[in-house]
């Protein structure tokens, strides 16, 4: 395996799936095998052939060039669209991060490139003893961060960042997904996040528009 990256987000709803999918087609479009994980997922869907399907995941399947069987690209899916930890709870699952990261070793060994996406932010939870920050750290992997470009992204951004650094990961760089047409002092916001973080920014994704990496292996 190149490389591998855990995409994470200021908050839930900030274009990680976009961005992770984004990342999946970039690398195929270098020539590399690559493919995405989700390692949990709630806000899934019936089938009744396939069980519970999460259209993020979905999408990481298709955006990459490497076939993976659903129970190891998403181990663990979830009907309702809360917090994971709560709806893990309410089907009497516990999320075992040691399942996830054998999944994903799986996925390393048949790819050149994993992208892994997370869900909602750095600090959600994912059991009753541990975030997404800890599966970050167990995963050891660099971090690639999802910025939603509204009001209040400068705080969000900054807080992650240095919750990032404290559990001593390398944050690989940023992306600013723009989340609306007409954001309020978009340049400026973006100015301060460029002087602020310490890491590149990988990416401004303007509205609806295709993302564009300043990233190779």
């Amino acid at each position: 395996m190149h490389a591998a990256y855990f995409v994470v987000g200021t908050d839930t709803d900030v274009g990680k799936t976009y961005v992770s999918c984004a990342l999946l087609r970039h690398f195929v479009a270098q020539g590399y095998q690559s493919v995405g994980m989700k390692p949990v997922a709630s806000g899934c869907q019936m089938d009744a052939q396939l069980g519970l399907v999460n259209a993020d995941a979905q999408a990481l399947l298709v955006s990459g060039n490497v076939h993976a069987d659903m129970s190891v690209l998403n181990p663990y899916r979830f009907l309702p669209a809360i917090a994971p930890h709560i709806a893990a709870q309410q089907a009497g699952i516990a999320i075992d991060l040691d399942l996830i990261l054998r999944a994903y070793r799986s996925l390393a060994n048949e790819a050149e490139v994993v992208v892994v996406e997370g869900a909602g932010g750095f600090l959600t939870p994912i059991n009753a003893q541990q975030s997404l920050a800890d599966l970050a750290q167990q995963l050891a992997i660099p971090i690639i961060l999802v910025v939603g470009m509204r009001l209040g992204c400068i705080n969000h951004a900054l807080l992650t960042v240095e919750a990032i650094q404290a559990r001593g990961l390398r944050l690989a760089g940023w992306v600013a997904n723009s989340l609306a047409p007409n954001m309020p002092y978009f340049a400026e916001n973006l100015s301060t996040l460029q002087q602020a973080i310490d890491a590149p920014c990988l990416s401004v994704v303007p509205w609806q528009g295709e993302a564009q990496f300043k990233l190779s292996l």
